[in-house]
């Protein structure tokens, strides 16, 4: 990654003359360089600026089927709980949601990330359990999705939610405690001790149980992994045609066909490899063969576009500014991924525009087993990108062809050939014999402009010398 090259020194050139070229290049890659990565790791960085202030913005389900003091307590705990770093508890009236089925359904839907409710009853088997001392039923009952950012998840809404519940005990002593002592068996009856000294029970309800080492690596490394992929390989495909002079031997047409071919198959195993070691590393996850196919396909289809735009990319952008292009083009969508756009400043969500953002909802609901719909969203996203890059590329396809043209014909022909071309013309018939012989054809000598055109048509390559001069 340089600086637009100066130009090179002539022959017998001292240092001493060309230093201050030498030193004004080197100190324009060093700002720039310095300011791609401070740039592009600041905005990174940014996502995660005092995201534990935005808590707040993560709603919790509240419905109260108890309407007694269990349900009272909840909320209490709430107002000593509230604030920045603490998810909103949004309470809804019991006829919103009728049936208890209905409340993990909101949650399921994505329209609130977790869902705490009191059972009914609640507050009368807890009296009751201290009285008789029979054993104590759940009072509360709480729902999460652990495969919707799994990280943020645990760390967010899980937690809050048993500070909620811990807090709950507290305030349901404070309320209760005083009646419960005076009243309570508790000298003569251990169990109703044991429902007094654990009032509050709460039972768990985790939509995908997502507990594995690796889902820390599902919205991070593996969103950037993808978009280097294509990149080497589009480095690989450009050096391999410069070597057979594809884009001067074929036409348009058929090189952009062979090239989406190449990419279509080329994809197509990369993101079964990507999500078979997604599942080789899975541990005790509960997927299927119904999500490893699902997840394949989206996969591709992410992988596809990101080799469709590095092929746009690499067409037109001169070299030198490449490498910019490509990382901030990986930096700002695993900024779209690497945690909720709740907890991020409202600038970043931009970033549904997204193609990474959009290929993790899609994870996340075909995960979680059709929760979290965002496929109205999602797929016309994705969609688009693809389309325009297909109506894109083809321009690139065309400017690579026309480049590769341009420098066949800036090449002149080598003295043997030339040589060749008179003898030719000189004995317009050959004996029988020497017909027979087959005339090898010499290599054409390149000039200036043609190789700086043919590293124009074929760049970026590896290997990055273009093999000249050889004929298929």
């Amino acid at each position: 990654m340089t600086a637009p090259a100066a130009s090179a020194p002539s022959p017998g050139t001292t240092f001493k003359d060309m230093r201050k070229g030498f030193f004004i290049a080197i100190t324009a890659s060093f700002i720039l360089l310095q300011l791609l990565f401070l740039g592009n790791l600041s905005y990174l960085y940014g996502t995660q600026y005092k995201d534990s202030t935005r808590f707040h913005n993560l709603n919790v389900l509240y419905v109260d089927y108890d309407g007694g003091v269990v349900g009272q307590s909840v909320l209490d705990a709430y107002q000593i709980l509230r604030g920045e770093s603490f998810p909103s508890l949004q309470q809804s009236p019991v006829t919103d949601y009728p049936a208890l089925k209905d409340v993990k359904r909101a949650v399921c839907k994505g329209d609130y990330w977790a869902a705490v409710y009191t059972s009914p009853g609640a507050s009368s088997n807890l009296t009751s359990a201290l009285t008789t001392g029979t054993s104590a039923p759940n009072s509360l009952t709480y729902i999460w999705n652990g495969a919707r950012y799994p990280a943020f998840s645990q760390s967010a809404i899980y937690s809050s939610i048993m500070s909620l519940i811990q807090v709950t005990r507290s305030t349901y002593y404070a309320r209760n405690a005083s009646s419960m002592i005076a009243s309570a068996p508790f000298s003569s009856n251990a169990a109703a001790l044991q429902a007094f000294l654990d009032p509050i029970k709460a039972k768990e309800i985790n939509i995908k149980v997502t507990e594995q080492g690796t889902r820390v690596l599902y919205n991070t490394v593996s969103i950037v992994m993808p978009i280097i992929q294509q990149f080497f390989f589009m480095m690989a495909l450009n050096g391999i045609s410069a070597q057979f002079r594809l884009y001067s031997k074929l036409g348009t047409t058929s090189n952009g066909l062979l090239r989406m071919c190449i990419s279509i198959l080329y994809t197509f195993i990369g993101s079964l490899c990507m999500t078979g070691y997604i599942w080789a590393y899975r541990e005790g996850w509960e997927v299927s063969g119904n999500h490893f196919a699902l997840t394949w396909m989206i996969i591709w289809l992410y992988m596809h576009i990101n080799f469709i735009i590095v092929d746009i990319l690499t067409a037109f952008v001169p070299m030198q500014f490449l490498p910019f292009c490509i990382l901030t083009w990986a930096i700002i969508n695993v900024a779209s991924t690497i945690s909720p756009f709740e907890l991020s400043p409202g600038f970043y969500r931009w970033g549904y525009a997204l193609p990474a953002h959009e290929l993790y909802q899609v994870l996340v609901q075909i995960w979680s087993d059709g929760c979290e719909d965002q496929l109205y969203r999602a797929l016309p996203i994705m969609f688009s990108w693809w389309m325009a890059g297909l109506a894109v590329v083809n321009f690139a396809m065309r400017h690579r062809c026309q480049t590769a043209l341009a420098a066949e014909a800036a090449a002149t022909p080598s003295d043997a050939d030339a040589r060749s071309s008179e003898d030719t013309k000189r004995a317009p018939s050959l004996s029988r014999h020497s017909s027979k012989q087959k005339i090898i054809p010499q290599p054409r000598q390149e000039t200036a402009e043609s190789i700086r055109l043919e590293n124009l048509a074929y760049a970026p390559s590896y290997p990055p010398s273009i093999v000249r001069g050889t004929e298929v």
